[in-house]
């Protein structure tokens, strides 16, 4: 038979609360996202009249620093091929369509 504590700690809230972003950095973060992600864009822009007809459907892994990208059936394996490469570097996965939307609602 088990004894349940009486004196049971309960903790809610945030995981870490010694880790609070200002509004500030969390502006900071949004920004470099956006600048990171219209890096990508600009790059598959690019490419998109000539891959659209051939791989539509598919995905793009783009490392926006080299310019080189991935593409494949599988998202995850076009992310896999750009990790390979780039271990340490970001990229970026879009869906090869008319928008660059990669998923399904």
């Amino acid at each position: 038979m088990t004894h349940s504590s009486p004196e049971r700690i309960v903790r809610r809230g945030r995981v870490f609360p010694e880790i609070q972003w200002t509004e500030a950095q969390k502006a900071e973060e949004k920004a470099r996202r956006q600048a990171f992600y219209e890096r990508c864009w600009v790059i598959f822009e690019r490419l998109k009249p000539e891959i659209l007809d051939k791989y539509y459907g598919w995905y793009i892994a783009i490392e926006p620093d080299s310019g080189d990208y991935f593409i494949d059936r599988d998202q995850e394996v076009a992310s896999k091929m750009a990790r390979e490469k780039y271990p340490n570097m970001i990229h970026h996965i879009f869906g090869i369509n008319e928008t660059g939307v990669s998923g399904r609602i």
